[in-house]
């Protein structure tokens, strides 16, 4: 305690010193006319270099605004990808449901054979009605015709999509790409009028300086005098915090802690609804619907709510169904597509690895993936979406 006083004495004792010292500058003046004439030189100067760091920011405002445009249209590319993923990924959920109808028809067809359709003939009351049963079978053959048709196009309009896609991300990579040299230019940009602004405000100063001598002489003792009572302040401070600290652990000192145990379930977790949680241990760390962007690129439209966990920790599927979608995307990462039926869909994302292939049956409670941080994330986690009939839903509601 003695060492700090001490301390505080000697910095008030050089803070006097100085200021006494500070106030017996000596004065030197030139002549009026000298005075006056640079007075009208340096104003002159002062002018312009006002006028030349009112242009450079005008044009760093305007590169500003050129990059936020480019950003503006990157994530407009990414939600027009997203759409065209989402149309993709809903035809081959279309494509799934009508061939698992076609193979029902084809069963049926193959364990009663033909003598369905006789008894349907040989049960007619009447000419007419035959011909009615007649048309009607002819009318099942059709059908079975028109689907195979259609699965067909189905097949060809997907991978036309596909392609499409692929074109989409291409340009996406090239619109990143020129969005990363904009921004470098325009750091570049900033650092080189950040020396310039700098080098003109030094001019001013100096040109001040030497216009009004006595009064910066004055300012700077003011200044020091100003430092010296900030320094005496500091330490004043530091000393009242290092005291209160002291205190507070003298009183601490005796306290202890206890101790607790805890436990983590690694069994898959089921919830009240009519899906089950994706993980073993559920921490949800962004919610569904509108958010603020948490990096570039991403979008602010939350489709569904993220779990958080290492890198590697095992996702499940939510209930039984058909793997429609297992792929990569600039945007998804690893990415994998359930369609349960009845119009319901699961979407995971952000995988670190995916164990299921398109067109694979998966039970509930599966491990088909792994927890990553593949696309435009932050870090690790799963990003969980619930789909019904095409449109993203809050997962809360049927979990």
């Amino acid at each position: 305690m003695l060492k700090k006083k001490a301390r505080r004495m000697a910095a008030a004792m050089m803070a006097g010193i100085l200021t006494c010292s500070l106030t017996a500058v000596p004065v030197k003046a030139d002549s009026i006319s000298e005075t006056e004439q640079r007075g009208k030189e340096l104003q002159k100067q002062k002018e312009a270099a006002e006028n030349e760091k009112s242009s450079l920011a005008s044009q760093l405002n305007q590169v500003i605004s050129d990059m936020q445009e480019t950003e503006k249209k990157l994530t407009e590319k990414q939600d027009e990808i997203k759409k065209a993923q989402d149309e993709l990924v809903q035809a081959q959920i279309q494509e799934n449901d009508q061939y698992e109808a076609m193979k029902l028809r084809i069963k049926y067809m193959y364990e009663n054979g033909n003598a369905s359709l006789l008894e349907i003939l040989f049960s007619a009351k009447s000419m007419g009605d035959l011909l009615n049963k007649a048309e009607y079978v002819q009318s099942i053959s059709e059908y079975d015709r028109n689907m195979l048709e259609k699965y067909e196009k189905l097949t060809k309009e997907i991978e036309e999509k596909e392609a499409a896609l692929e074109k989409e991300e291409e340009e996406l990579k090239t619109l990143q790409n020129d969005l990363i040299a904009k921004r470098n230019s325009v750091n570049q940009l900033l650092a080189e009028k950040e020396v310039q602004i700098s080098s003109l405000e030094d001019q001013i100063g100096a040109n001040a300086a030497k216009l009004q001598e006595l009064i910066k002489e004055a300012e700077e003792a003011k200044r020091r005098q100003e430092e010296a009572a900030a320094a005496k302040r500091a330490a004043e401070e530091a000393a009242r915090k290092a005291a209160l600290a002291a205190q507070q652990a003298a009183s601490s000192s005796g306290s202890s802690s206890g101790s607790g145990s805890s436990s983590a379930g690694n069994s898959h977790v089921s919830g009240n609804g009519s899906l089950a949680y994706p993980v073993a241990s559920p921490r949800i760390t962004s919610g569904y619907g509108y958010r603020t962007a948490p990096t570039a690129g991403a979008t602010s439209r939350h489709d569904g709510i993220d779990f958080g966990g290492a890198t590697g920790t095992p996702i499940y599927a939510s209930a039984a169904g058909t793997v429609v979608t297992a792929a990569y995307n600039s945007a998804r990462g690893n990415y994998v597509v359930i369609n349960h039926g009845n119009g319901l869909q699961t979407w995971y994302q952000h995988c670190s690895a995916v164990y299921v292939s398109v067109g694979q049956k998966v039970s509930k409670g599966q491990n088909i993936a792994a927890i990553g941080s593949t696309g435009i994330v932050t870090g690790p986690h799963l990003h969980y979406e619930v789909h019904v009939n095409g449109t993203p839903v809050n997962p809360l509601n049927y979990l």
